[in-house]
């Protein structure tokens, strides 16, 4: 199979992780995309996060009836600091009859070439690359906006919707109907999430 991996904190999932994956999964000859739930962004180490095992109960009920869809922990098991490359040669290692591509947002490839062996990614997995609101992909460097590993999806949703504008809506009891599935926000009431 091939397998297209949205990695992110999914503090919480929204619409729009929705969104950009079925996407991906209707145009880019894909089987199945994973949202893999990530412990902390080795760029963003000084943010906090919710506990683990909630956004990953989040992420599950968030692809719930979304056919080709699934959460994985997969990534809270494994040593960290978490890098995306260790991360997918894991996978390789795992599932050598899968065939893995990283999909990240234009904002991603613009930092890209500060990842850990971001050569190596390339050299081993496709990366689908969205359009993020406000953000011009030439920023990258050159070298990557040609290079043969990489997919702009220019058709891609373009939607402006992020966790951190939910978290701020939630903290101060506004709706945030359309944005998260019901039972997402049904689990972050339940749990008292996002109320500091």
């Amino acid at each position: 199979m091939t397998i297209g991996c949205l990695f992110g904190s999914f503090d919480p999932p929204h619409s729009g992780h929705i969104a950009i994956a079925e996407h991906m999964l209707r145009t880019q000859g894909l089987d199945q995309v994973w949202l893999v739930v990530t412990p902390q962004n080795p760029f963003k180490q000084d943010r906090k996060l919710s506990p683990e095992q909630h956004r990953l109960a989040m992420a599950r009920l968030a692809v719930q009836g979304h056919a080709g869809l699934s959460a994985s922990g997969l990534e809270l098991d494994l040593p960290r600091p978490n890098y995306t490359v260790d991360t997918l040669a894991f996978m390789r290692q795992r599932w050598p009859q899968h065939r893995f591509s990283l999909i990240i947002g234009s904002d991603n490839l613009a930092s890209f070439h500060t990842w850990k062996d971001a050569n190596v990614i390339l050299e081993h997995h496709r990366v689908l690359v969205y359009p993020r609101p406000g953000v011009d992909e030439h920023l990258a460097q050159a070298d990557l906006l040609y290079h043969k590993a990489i997919t702009f999806v220019p058709d891609a949703p373009l939607l402006d919707v992020s966790s951190t504008g939910i978290r701020v809506r939630l903290r101060n009891w506004k709706p945030v109907d359309g944005l998260v599935a019901p039972e997402v926000l049904a689990y972050i009431r339940q749990y008292g999430l996002y109320a500091d």
